[in-house]
């Protein structure tokens, strides 16, 4: 389906699908997913408080305003207190990704939802509206035009996400529908985010989604206010897929079609691993093989089949991914990953330190990891891994993997991502009993009041 003919715009389509959104009439396996995304969401902000790009992103902000930065003692001003969460959220790669995207969406959408929230008194059925409107707007913009943004040069969670955050914080806010629309249209205007942190593992990609969180609040108060945005913003001849995806031939029927009907965000995808989208399922293919008994000394040659598109961010140059430039480039490095799960056993947060870059038994294994690309390959409508490793005995051994681990097709249980919450937590320093009293009280985080206090330092 190509931009719609009618008067009417995607946008306010879209608006109206949203205003039909209900908190009492959204289904149990949604409010369950939006409670996980939340969990989440938590524990990342809570491992990523005393990072380094955290604290630094902190110190540039004013202080005061009574919104909280989950983790921080100090209050700051709704827009401040969501790029510091979406920032935190995202900064480890470790956040939710959507198979078809990819795009990641509570690191956006829930700060915006919390601090539009928290600021103006709205509940826990209003956050719940909120998140479910722009999560699964977000993952559903992800597959309007598939691949293109990604290739424009640009990060889809910064670009897209704004719009979700946008439209996720105007109906938290309760705004009508053309106040709604403005907001939109408005947060074209405001949507951004270049990849060129590849070339050296810069943090900015780190704070995109944070920006996308901080835009979104601003877009709905101007909307609210009265600030006219282009009702086109989406289609339109000068809008947000011309000019990030070069092109408004997308297709608008899957963002519009069956919303609220049919939940794309139900196949969510919760990260295993402290890392890069791509990389997770080779590493699960990896650690096969080590459980096989492969060690790293015994590896001659690994041989991986890839997607084209994961070339720019995974592959190349292959020299700097052999030998990333930093902790964080590592994470966007497919011989890395590979290469570090098979020396300590898995992609943790720890593995992904200043320490690792350097490990030489580790980069010794990675310069030996190549690609060939395989034209038949899914993406992104499936995030596979393959490896087949040429031992010093002469054996080849292979893995393959059809899909992403923790997504539609093999999703973690509530109680991993409750376990993975936990450890988030341990490694953020904040105490067993305090991460316990949190996923005790999830189940009731949409019911009744917002209380944000319990989640400061």
């Amino acid at each position: 389906m190509t931009a719609p003919s009618s008067a009417q715009s995607v946008a306010e389509i879209l608006a109206d699908k949203v205003a039909a959104l209900r908190p009492e009439t959204i289904p149990a396996e949604v409010r369950g997913r939006a409670e996980e995304l939340l969990i989440d969401v938590v524990g990342l902000c809570v491992a990523a408080r005393g990072t380094d790009y955290v604290r630094a992103l902190a110190a540039a902000a004013d202080t005061g305003g009574g919104c909280t930065a989950i983790g921080h003692f100090l209050t700051y001003d709704a827009r401040t207190a969501a790029l510091i969460n979406g920032t935190a959220a995202h900064g480890e790669d470790f956040d939710d990704t959507f198979e078809g995207g990819p795009v990641h969406s509570s690191a956006v959408v829930i700060p915006a939802v919390l601090a539009a929230c928290e600021r103006f008194g709205r509940d826990g059925r209003a956050a719940l509206a909120g998140i479910v409107a722009g999560v699964e707007t977000l993952c559903r913009l992800s597959m309007v035009v598939p691949k293109a943004i990604h290739r424009a040069g640009f990060h889809p969670t910064g670009v897209l996400g704004t719009l979700a955050a946008a439209l996720a914080a105007s109906k938290a806010m309760g705004l009508d529908r053309r106040q709604t629309v403005d907001a939109l249209g408005i947060a074209g205007s405001m949507a951004g985010g270049i990849i060129e942190y590849l070339a050296e593992g810069a943090w900015t990609k780190r704070l995109h989604p944070g920006w996308a969180a901080q835009a979104g609040i601003t877009a709905a108060r101007l909307g609210q206010r009265g600030f006219l945005g282009p009702r086109t913003v989406l289609e339109g001849g000068h809008g947000l897929f011309h000019g990030f995806a070069r092109s408004v031939e997308g297709d608008y029927g899957v963002l519009t079609g069956g919303f609220g009907e049919k939940w794309v965000m139900k196949d969510i995808t919760f990260k295993p691993y402290a890392t890069g989208t791509m990389n997770q399922p080779y590493i699960d293919c990896a650690l096969r093989l080590r459980n096989r008994g492969v060690r790293p000394e015994d590896v001659v040659e690994v041989l991986c089949e890839t997607a084209e598109g994961y070339v720019h961010r995974l592959w190349e140059p292959l020299a700097s991914k052999h030998r990333p430039a930093n902790a964080y480039a590592a994470k966007f490095s497919a011989p890395f990953n590979i290469a570090v799960a098979f020396v300590t056993g898995g992609a943790g947060l720890s593995a992904f330190t200043g320490e690792t870059v350097k490990d030489e038994r580790v980069l010794a294994l990675a310069s030996r990891v190549r690609y060939v690309v395989d034209p038949d390959n899914p993406y992104p409508k499936a995030y596979t891994g393959h490896l087949r490793v040429k031992l010093r005995d002469g054996r080849l051994l292979e893995e393959r993997q059809p899909h992403i681990r923790g997504g539609a097709h093999e999703p973690l249980a509530r109680a991993e991502i409750e376990a993975k919450f936990r450890g988030n937590c341990d490694y953020g320093g904040w105490p067993k009993e305090r991460a316990e009293r949190f996923l005790d009280a999830a189940p009731k985080f949409f019911d009744g009041l917002l209380d944000l206090a319990p989640l400061r330092a």
